[in-house]
């Protein structure tokens, strides 16, 4: 599959856009672009970005777009718990690391050691008030991602798209994994829409290639894409239909779920969008994105 920014924008495609407020939790991207960033390209994207630690804070206040807040902020349940740092950044966690799960994979050990913890207050995204209106939610927050869900329930109420890290293994202790978070969702009236991508670790004690991050048989974790329940479009308003099917295209290449809400919203308005983003699709994207 070719990668999403190989595909046209949305707006070039069906002549329409809506601005979005993006809610990411674990703002501090240490390798690559986030993936909402086609949205900000668009020039119609906001972000309200989380970090507890207030030196990444600064240094994402210092470079950020105009709209754009970060916030010093661990985000929880509104109580206060301890954070434990680990060896490797990416791995410090509100939960502490399982011994159990992360003895099975070549690394884990060495990079989920606890070297320091910290005393912390977490706040409710329900009660920031700059997330509100958020359709977007992006989180990245090794096993709290249920705890924070339960206390965003307002926010999932006008948010479209998820895009949450989620593990098939506890590798860290009491963590929720991915099926109950699924669950949880289900009832909030969201549906999964795509993994992207699995990813998997070989077990000890076999090794490929001295490489400890090769993967083999064995799924550990992924990102989970859900999506407002598209078998009850009727619960979603017009300007929902464009902005899921904005972020579908531009961000996760989903064409075929754009262009059934774009269906949908035309049903209502009579509008073209749909007609007009197919065309485009035909005729400007990769043969392979139209067919």
């Amino acid at each position: 599959m070719e990668p999403a920014d190989r595909l046209p924008p949305f707006i070039e495609l069906a002549g329409a856009s809506v601005p979005h407020k993006i809610i990411d939790i674990g703002a501090r991207h240490i390798s690559g672009e986030p993936v909402y960033a086609p949205l900000l390209r668009g020039g119609e994207a906001t972000i309200v970005g989380f970090e507890p630690d207030e030196a990444a804070v600064e240094e994402l206040n210092a470079r950020k777009n105009p709209g754009d807040v970060y916030l010093p902020h661990a985000v929880g349940d509104g109580g206060r718990h301890t954070l434990h740092i680990c060896a490797a950044r990416d791995m410090t966690s509100l939960l502490k690391p399982n011994p159990a799960a992360m003895e099975l994979f070549h690394g884990f050990p060495v990079w989920s050691e606890v070297v320091a913890t910290q005393e912390i207050d977490t706040v409710r995204l329900d009660d920031v008030a700059e997330t509100e209106g958020a359709t977007f939610l992006e989180l990245d927050v090794q096993g709290a991602e249920l705890m924070i869900l339960q206390n965003a329930v307002e926010r999932l109420r006008r948010a479209s798209v998820l895009h949450i890290e989620v593990e098939f293994l506890p590798l860290y202790e009491g963590q929720p994994l991915f099926s109950e978070i699924e669950l949880f969702l289900r009832s909030q009236g969201y549906v999964l829409h795509r993994f992207t991508p699995l990813m998997s670790r070989v077990l000890k004690p076999l090794m490929l290639g001295n490489n400890v991050f090769a993967g083999m048989s064995q799924i550990v974790w992924s990102d989970a894409i859900f999506v407002r329940d598209f078998m009850r479009l009727d619960l979603l308003a017009d300007d929902e239909l464009i902005g899921v099917a904005q972020i579908a295209h531009d961000c996760y290449r989903s064409a075929d779920l754009a262009l059934r809400l774009l269906t949908e919203h035309d049903r209502r308005s009579g509008r073209n969008l749909a007609r007009a983003y197919m065309f485009g699709l035909r005729h400007r994207a990769p043969r392979e994105a139209a067919e």
